[in-house]
């Protein structure tokens, strides 16, 4: 074997333990029928477990590129594929005590959150347009058949039907600008289309379309990470997927398609060297990323504000939420993309902590509409309580860990001159506070209609929320801890700190 290969091989060790999890779930799930749902569980948690120690048993190990320069290895793309396996082993957690779930074949789910995962994983880490295109549709191609997985129910059915024709359009769009950047620089790896683009590709006849390219690309983004315009797909399908489903999707592919984002636009169509884009006059990316990022605000947080059933509304949230996120990438420098890390990671704890809440509260009443949320806090003081410091860290209020997350994407903006843009992010952070506070006056104010009967929590979902709880609360107590871990991955594989 080529040692180079080989070495290779090694390196790329935790998608490795990931597809190898995959086809051992496959296995199990067929061959042992007596014990395939558990054994099929265990298999995938401990897959996961595996993948994740091995990932950060590479941070720090240097940047460089595996297989022809198709795939980075970096702290930029370790720290984005742990984020990543850690929300899918949370998530599978949460799958087998769902009352949705609890009747159908978990073994394939399994299996299809393996798949999406590695995909993700590629997604975060791919450096060449081939590789970021087939890596983004493992994603959408398991997506759609999670989002439709409760065959039986037409939501689910419509949901992922909706899905598929979006992501087609969408998916279509990115793969037409990639042909057209293919086409002006002659290249699919992304450090040597910045070179061509650096040296004259750009200039003169060329300059719209490039910038046309580029907008074609910034529609497949905006279709992962739920960005207005690209956002239809995202309050119908949350509504008829799975509630585990919905929990993954608001997480997971919106953190992958940023970290595609970033590497797609801060390697291939920023000079990251010089540390701005000026070297690339005529395509203005920032710009268009910025107009995104305030409609998407805008949008989400306007939309949500009459929504009574609890997945819709934080289906909207989550677009709000994309907003905020896309402050750090309008920002060409190390502050904006650390700003992302470090929202992700406090979006990962509140988000999750909110939908597992959601799901038990289902388990018990069988409904999603906020009245039934009504006098929860004598029903459960303990979901009641999880719950309303998940929304106020959704809400920004401090000491709580979403406040952080906030605070540095508003900093990050206010230090590159865009005050205006940070006084935006505020005032939809103030919106965001009354459709937060309508679910907690429900829960601590309002009577329930049907009597005060307790509601017990299922064991599972009770571990689950504690481990969302507990960084939700006290994660400015490590804060030391997420400032290094986020400082230290922006490296990329070029060597060179984004600044």
């Amino acid at each position: 074997m080529d040692p180079q290969l080989y070495q290779n091989l090694r390196d790329f060790l935790p998608e490795l333990i990931v597809t190898l999890t995959l086809l051992l779930v496959v296995v199990v799930d067929i061959s042992l029928p007596a014990v395939r749902r558990s054994l099929a569980f265990l298999t995938a948690a401990a897959g996961l477990l595996a993948a994740l120690a091995v990932n950060i048993s590479q941070f720090g190990g240097g940047p460089t590129t595996l297989f022809y320069g198709t795939v980075a290895l970096d702290d930029m793309a370790i720290f984005f594929k742990g984020f990543l396996i850690t929300t899918s082993f949370l998530v599978l957690l949460a799958a087998p005590a769902s009352r949705e779930l609890s009747k159908a074949h978990l073994g394939e789910f399994y299996a299809l959150l393996l798949g999406v995962t590695l995909g993700m994983m590629l997604l975060a880490s791919s450096t060449d347009l081939i590789m970021l295109f087939l890596s983004l549709e493992l994603v959408s191609l398991g997506s759609y058949v999670m989002v439709g997985y409760l065959s039986n129910e037409r939501l689910s059915n419509e949901a992922s039907l909706k899905y598929i024709l979006f992501g087609a359009v969408s998916t279509g769009a990115m793969l037409y600008g990639f042909t057209i950047l293919f086409g002006l620089t002659g290249t699919t790896k992304l450090i040597a289309m910045r070179d061509a683009l650096a040296s004259g590709a750009a200039d003169g006849g060329n300059a719209l379309t490039v910038l046309v390219a580029t907008a074609l690309v910034l529609a497949g983004f905006g279709f992962k990470t739920a960005a207005v315009p690209f956002h239809f797909w995202c309050p119908d399908v949350y509504t008829g997927a799975p509630t585990p489903v919905t929990a993954f999707l608001s997480v997971a592919p919106k953190a992958a398609g940023f970290a595609a984002l970033i590497r797609f636009f801060f390697t291939g169509m920023s000079d990251t060297a010089a540390a701005q884009w000026s070297a690339f006059p005529s395509v203005h990316w920032p710009v268009l990323v910025l107009v995104i990022s305030v409609i998407t605000m805008i949008f989400g947080n306007v939309a949500a504000l009459r929504q009574n059933n609890m997945k819709r509304l934080l289906a909207y949230s989550s677009i709000a939420h994309a907003g905020y996120i896309f402050m750090g990438t309008v920002v060409l420098n190390e502050g904006g993309l650390q700003a992302v890390m470090v929202y992700l990671i406090t979006y990962l704890f509140m988000n999750l902590g909110a939908f597992i809440i959601v799901i038990e509260v289902f388990n018990r009443t069988g409904s999603f509409d906020i009245n039934d949320y009504r006098g929860l806090y004598r029903r459960s003081p303990f979901l009641t309580i999880a719950m309303s410091v998940f929304l106020l860290s959704l809400m920004g209020i401090p000491p709580f860990a979403g406040f952080f997350g906030k605070l540095y994407v508003f900093a990050a903006a206010v230090r590159s001159d865009l005050a205006w843009y940070a006084v935006v992010g505020a005032l939809n952070s103030v919106i965001a506070v009354y459709y937060y506070a309508r679910i907690i006056k429900a829960m601590v104010i309002e009577e329930a209609e049907g009597g005060a009967a307790a509601m017990p929590v299922s064991w599972a979902n009770l571990v689950l929320v504690w481990a969302m709880l507990i960084p939700t609360a006290v994660l400015m107590l490590a804060w030391d801890s997420v400032q290094r871990l986020t400082s230290g991955s922006l490296t990329f594989f070029t060597g060179q700190l984004i600044r």
